[in-house]
């Protein structure tokens, strides 16, 4: 690794964000990550939308969403209504441009449990006056993820339970099988606007059942086959209130 010279930078850079990788002693260093919006049909009509199969569309969250295993989950501020959305995430090895589905899965490091957290009242406002959403899905502490397990250890998951459980009540319980996007799609369409790069994580989206979290809930997710992701939402400033 290049040591980083700090004489020549005004402040100190950011530190690198990471995420475990089970079986390794080595961190999966965060670059960039996507979403996928309203990837189950469920979802999409729970939400208001036409479940039609139209082209996928994209978001994004800064690597400061990241919140490893284990570590604090703080409610956000500026919401009152925050909602949780499990999802299947895709954690990128090699990078490229103009992928073709029978390519993008080489790409491909491994997989992981991820929440994209969002702030419902902000997106709503945003949606009504046709703003963009980054302040109701890009903020920090958005995107908790469990540890990465390699493609080696686990093959690409095609199937298996997807779910979500708020204090013991089970909230969101789907099969990966019902995405409308697979991911060899996701990535092939994701590469056309993005020149996707090694760490990129990219979110699948969610099946339907999302909903709101308050201070103190105990979060558990779990997809199999890939492992299981397990959070307290405490109060702002990272103490339960």
């Amino acid at each position: 690794m290049t040591e980083v010279d700090l004489n020549e930078y005004i402040f100190h850079p950011a530190p690198v964000v990471s995420l475990p990788v089970r079986g390794l002693a080595e961190r999966f260093p965060v670059h960039r990550i996507f979403c996928v919006g309203r990837n189950y049909a469920d979802h999409a009509r729970e939400m208001g939308h036409d479940p039609d199969r139209e082209p996928p569309f994209f978001f994004t969250k800064p690597p400061e969403a990241v919140v490893p295993p284990g570590a604090a989950l703080p409610y956000p501020s500026a919401t009152r209504d925050l909602h949780h959305e499990v999802e299947l995430v895709v954690a990128l090895a090699g990078g490229g441009r103009n992928l073709t589905t029978d390519s993008a899965l080489d790409l491909v490091y491994g997989y992981a449990v991820g929440v994209d957290l969002t702030r419902r009242d902000l997106q709503a406002e945003a949606k009504k006056l046709g703003r963009p959403w980054d302040s109701a899905k890009a903020f920090a502490g958005s995107a908790p993820c469990s540890e990465i397990v390699p493609v080696e250890r686990i093959g690409h998951p095609t199937k298996g339970r997807i779910a979500l459980s708020v204090g013991g009540q089970l909230r969101q319980d789907g099969d990966l099988a019902q995405m409308i996007w697979k991911t060899p799609e996701i990535l092939t369409e994701l590469s056309k606007l993005w020149t996707l790069a090694p760490g990129d994580l990219i979110f699948t989206g969610t099946p339907a059942g999302v909903g709101p979290l308050q201070v103190g809930a105990q979060i558990a997710c779990e997809i199999e086959s890939v492992g299981r992701l397990d959070a307290t939402l405490l109060g702002s400033g990272g103490a339960s209130d």
